[in-house]
C-alpha cells in the first residue's frame, strides 16, 4: 500500500487537500471519484516497495509519439462531447475514457487516451491539452485553465463550443463566397496568359504587314507580351522574392506588430477583424468574470490568448493600469484602441456591479456587427471581381479586334 497526498476539487467548486491509502495511482483516482472529488494533484508520499512503484509508473506512463494534430471539426466534437459528459456528472478522467472508447477518429482517440493518462498522473487538464496537441489554441487552453480554477469547466466548455461553431460557420461562409470569384479570377488569369503568350505573337505578323499606326493600347499589349515571353522567369523570381521578404519581415517582432496593426486598418476587412476581436474579448472576459475569476486574472489570460501583437500590447498596458488600481473602462480610454461605445458599456457594468453582463451584451453587439460586415463583404466580392475581370478581358479583346481591323484595312495588295 502507498500513501497518496492529493489536492482535489469538490462538486461545488471548492478545493480540498488530504491523503488516501491505495495500492496504485489508478486505485487512488477511483477512490477519489467515488468521493466525487476531481483530483488536481496526486503525489506518492510513502512507498511499500520502490521497485513495485517504478514498475507501476513505467506501465502507466503514456507512449510519447509526438503532438497529435486535430482538425477544427474534431476539436468541436471533442469539446461538445466532453462538456456533455462532465455536465452529466462524470469526472474528467471518466469522461475522457468514454471519448477514448468511442469509435471516433484515430487521432481523437489517441489524444483522449494521452490526456486521460496525463490527468491521471496529476497534470492539470489545461496543461495536458497543451502537451498532447498544439491544435488547441492558447485561448482554448487558457479558458480550460480558468474553468479548472473556478470549478465551472462544463459551463466554459459549452460556451467554447458555441464560439467554435460560430467561428467555423463564419469561415465556411467566407470560403463558400470566395469559391466562385476564385474560379473567375483563375479563368481570367489563364485567358490573359493565353492571349499574351499564344495569340498576340501570332497576330504580330499581321500587324507588321500593315502600314497604319497601331493604337496605343495595342502597342502596350504587344510590349507586355514581348516582355512576358522574354522575362517571365524574372517576374516569377521577383514575386517569390517579395513574398519571402514579406514573410521574413513579419517574423520579426517589430514587423509582426506593424503587420498586425496594418491588418486592422485595411478597408472593409480591418473593421471585420476589429469587431471580431471585440466580440471575442468581451465574450471571453465575460465567461471568466462570470465564473468567479478576478478581473485582473481574466485580463492576464486574455493577454496570453491574444495572437495580434498590436492588440496584445494594449491589453498588457490595460492590465498594468488595472493592477495599479485603475478601473477597466478608464484604462481602456487611457490606452486607446477601443471604441467609445465599448468603453461606455464596460463603464456602466462597473458602476452597476454587473460587468459580466455588460461584457456579454457588448459581445452580442459586436458579433452582430461582425456578421453584418462579413455579409456585406461577401455580397460585394463576387460582382466586384467579375466586373474587374470583365473590364480587363474586354479591353484586351477590344484592342486585339481593333488592331486586326486596322491591319486588314491597311494591308497593301501584293504585286
Amino acid at each position: 500500500m502507498s500513501l497518496f497526498l492529493y489536492e482535489a476539487i469538490r462538486t461545488d467548486g471548492g478545493r480540498v487537500n488530504g491523503e488516501i491509502d491505495a495500492k496504485s495511482r489508478a486505485e487512488a483516482h477511483l477512490l477519489l471519484e467515488r468521493k466525487k472529488l476531481q483530483p488536481v494533484s496526486l503525489k506518492i508520499a510513502a512507498d511499500v516497495s520502490a521497485d513495485a512503484q517504478k514498475h507501476a509508473a513505467k506501465k502507466a506512463a503514456p507512449t510519447v509519439t509526438g503532438p497529435v494534430r486535430l482538425s477544427q471539426a474534431q476539436i468541436i466534437f471533442f469539446t461538445e462531447e466532453l462538456s456533455d459528459l462532465l455536465d452529466a456528472g462524470l469526472q474528467l478522467e471518466s469522461a475522457l475514457k468514454v471519448i477514448e472508447d468511442r469509435q471516433a477518429a484515430p487521432a481523437l482517440k489517441q489524444a483522449a487516451a494521452r490526456m486521460r493518462q496525463l490527468v491521471r498522473d496529476g497534470m492539470n487538464f489545461s496543461d495536458a491539452l497543451r502537451s498532447v496537441s498544439p491544435s488547441f489554441g492558447e485561448l482554448y487552453c487558457s479558458l480550460v485553465s480558468a474553468g479548472e480554477l473556478s470549478g465551472a469547466l462544463p459551463k466554459i466548455l459549452k460556451r467554447q463550443v458555441k464560439y467554435l461553431n460560430t467561428m467555423q460557420d463564419l469561415r465556411s461562409q467566407i470560403v463558400q463566397a470566395l469559391i466562385y470569384p476564385s474560379f473567375i479570377v483563375g479563368a481570367g488569369i489563364l485567358m490573359m496568359f493565353l492571349f499574351m503568350i499564344v495569340l498576340v505573337p501570332q497576330l504580330m505578323d499581321l500587324f507588321d504587314k500593315s502600314d497604319r499606326e497601331l493604337p496605343l493600347v495595342t502597342k502596350i499589349l504587344i510590349g507586355t507580351s514581348t516582355f512576358l515571353q522574354a522575362y517571365w522567369w524574372l517576374i516569377i523570381a521577383a514575386v517569390f522574392g517579395l513574398v519571402m521578404g514579406f514573410l521574413a519581415i513579419i517574423r520579426q517582432p517589430a514587423g509582426r506588430e506593424w503587420w498586425d496593426r496594418v491588418k486592422l486598418d485595411l478597408p472593409l476587412f480591418g473593421q471585420v477583424l476589429r469587431s471580431g476581436f471585440l466580440a471575442q474579448f468581451s465574450q471571453t472576459l465575460s465567461n471568466l468574470v462570470g465564473n468567479g475569476l478576478p478581473l485582473l486574472t481574466g485580463m492576464r489570460l486574455m493577454e496570453r490568448a491574444t495572437t495580434n501583437t498590436y492588440l496584445k500590447k494594449r491589453i498588457t498596458r490595460i492590465s498594468e493600469i488595472v493592477a495599479e488600481g485603475g478601473s477597466l473602462s478608464r484604462s481602456m480610454k487611457r490606452v486607446g484602441g477601443f471604441p467609445d461605445v465599448f468603453v461606455d458599456l464596460v463603464g456602466v457594468g462597473e458602476q452597476t456591479g454587473e460587468i459580466g453582463n455588460s461584457l456579454e451584451k457588448a459581445a452580442i453587439r459586436y458579433e452582430k456587427d461582425m456578421n453584418r460586415r462579413i455579409t456585406r463583404i461577401t455580397a460585394l466580392i463576387q460582382p466586384v471581381i467579375i466586373c474587374v475581370i470583365a473590364v480587363i478581358v474586354g479591353v484586351v479583346i477590344y484592342s486585339i479586334i481593333t488592331s486586326i481591323f486596322e491591319a486588314i484595312s491597311g494591308m497593301r495588295p501584293e504585286r
